[in-house]
């Protein structure tokens, strides 16, 4: 096959390229390792999804002493969007530019927040996101508002809203991806985390995938695993190598646009031996430093149903003290009785149903920042994960910030408990982009140095992991790509 492009991965990166070249009538050929998700019991399951692992991948990625994982990696049509919490928010303008942390620099982006913007723009209105303009203190620049408006918050989480403000706080409604009707009548669980199945949820697949099929001359393949891209002497990608539904298959494509996920990404260019002229691909890995953080109150009673509509981003440029940033805070989705039973196994499920009644449960998120230490290699055909987290102080003082809130709030009884590396949901800058190639294995138009018509789209391509939620970034960043490939590849 000679298709004009191959698309490998079927994730937010991928989706919103194809997405953005839907009207090129370009022939686009997708490859995506899993397969799409069907409408069975298991999706409802609380059980399923966070406690037997039902959904978690086949495969095993090893820690920085060799120890073996589960990874929280999911492999279907739509990648990791299918589970996300459709938190689809902005990085700050101040992500951007060079800004000071206390464990160091969180290096400027190769080009401004303004440089961005019309893409944010963009992507809002591919998926359709609910938001509310002007009550988030941080919010950046923007040219309009929401394509929709905010989600209603539930009685009992605007209880909470009304009393964190009378703290001081700003609350403000989450932007976010999710026809709430119709996921609340398909569905008795919250959105976040739990699998969508094409019934309300703004993903990948259901937005960036269904705009792209409007291309006449777009395939997608499932059940397609790339194992080595190739190149010929002049340095272009001149074949594609997979394997799909488990025979041989090879493809020869005019351009390749890589969007397997950031650590899926490093992996199969380290596994080609391409892009790394600058000995980069797979460092810099970063993964938010994030908390579980769980308000109770005996005479609160928590009887909402999907819960995650608002956050907190009082703490996110300083610590409200002239201090260094702390990060974000934003709620969870509803967290019952089910789902504790299948993190917290020691406690017997009575004591966590009533836990669950009478608790508020938030996400603290605090920027992690580059190293090139912390990295993606691989031992044999296994991936090794060296994650050297950054800015831990600044991450405990935001729980503990954000507690005494809570307390203050009505909640005397405040628990937390860190994410482990196990939880690679916001993985990112192991590809990044920059401006030198000494230092940065992509252009500033996510397209190799190395190779003029292979382009990395997905997370990987971040220089920085800010402290938000990356999915409606790198959908922008899909769009723009899309627009430039549009202009100097297609049109020649």
């Amino acid at each position: 096959m000679s298709p004009d492009i191959v698309i490998i991965g079927s994730g937010m990166g991928g989706a919103s390229v194809a997405a953005g070249l839907a009207d090129t009538g370009a022939s686009i050929l997708m490859l995506e390792r899993g397969q799409q998700l069907l409408e069975t019991p298991e999706v409802h399951d609380p059980a399923a999804v966070f406690g037997s692992g039902y959904f978690m991948p086949n495969e095993t990625w090893l820690d920085a002493g060799g120890r073996g994982f589960t990874p929280g990696n999911h492999y279907n049509i739509g990648g990791n969007s299918k589970f996300y919490g459709a938190v689809l928010i902005r990085y700050r303008e101040e992500d951007f530019a060079e800004l000071e942390h206390e464990n160091g620099i969180s290096p400027a982006w190769p080009f401004g927040y303004d440089e961005i913007a019309p893409w944010y723009d963009a992507a809002e209105r591919l998926y359709n996101v609910r938001g509310t303009v002007g009550e988030d203190p941080t919010d950046p620049p923007r040219s309009d508002g929401y394509p929709f408006p905010a989600l209603p918050h539930e009685p009992a989480i605007a209880d909470v809203k009304e009393r964190l403000a009378k703290t001081g706080l700003h609350p403000f409604s989450l932007p976010l991806g999710v026809d709430i009707d119709t996921w609340m009548a398909n569905r008795e669980t919250t959105f976040d985390g739990f699998p969508d199945t094409r019934s309300g949820k703004m993903d990948a697949e259901t937005c960036g995938l269904a705009q792209a099929r409007k291309n006449p001359n777009f395939e997608l393949k499932s059940n397609a695993r790339v194992t080595r891209l190739e190149a010929d002497p002049t340095g272009r990608i001149n074949v594609v190598h997979a394997r799909v539904d488990g025979e041989d298959f090879r493809v020869t494509p005019r351009l390749v646009i890589l969007s397997a996920g950031a650590i899926q990404s490093a992996a199969l260019l380290l596994a080609s031996g391409v892009a790394n002229r600058s000995d980069q691909v797979g460092r810099n890995y970063m993964n938010h430093n994030a908390s579980a953080i769980i308000g109770i109150d005996p005479r609160y009673k928590n009887n909402s149903r999907y819960q995650k509509t608002f956050g907190v981003n009082d703490y996110y440029l300083s610590d409200g003290a002239g201090g260094f940033p702390l990060g974000n805070i934003q709620l969870l989705g509803r967290v019952t009785g089910d789902i504790l039973r299948g993190q917290v196994k020691a406690v017997p499920g009575f004591m966590l149903d009533w836990i669950s009644r009478h608790a508020i449960d938030f996400y603290g998120i605090t920027e992690d920042l580059p190293d090139p230490e912390s990295r993606v290699v691989l031992d044999g055909d296994q991936i090794r994960l060296h994650w050297k987290r950054t800015n831990m102080g600044p991450h405990r003082r935001l729980v503990r910030a954000f507690s005494r809130k809570l307390k203050q709030a009505g909640f005397p009884v405040v628990l937390s408990r860190l994410f482990d590396a196990a939880v690679p949901s916001h993985q990112c800058g192991t590809v990044r982009m920059g401006d030198d190639p000494a230092k940065a294995p992509l252009r500033p138009d996510c397209r190799a140095y190395d190779h003029p018509n292979l382009y990395v789209v997905d997370a990987g391509c971040l220089p920085t992991s800010a402290a938000v939620n990356p999915a409606l970034t790198v959908a922008a960043l899909g769009l723009r790509a899309a627009r430039i490939i549009q202009k100097e590849e297609l049109a020649s």
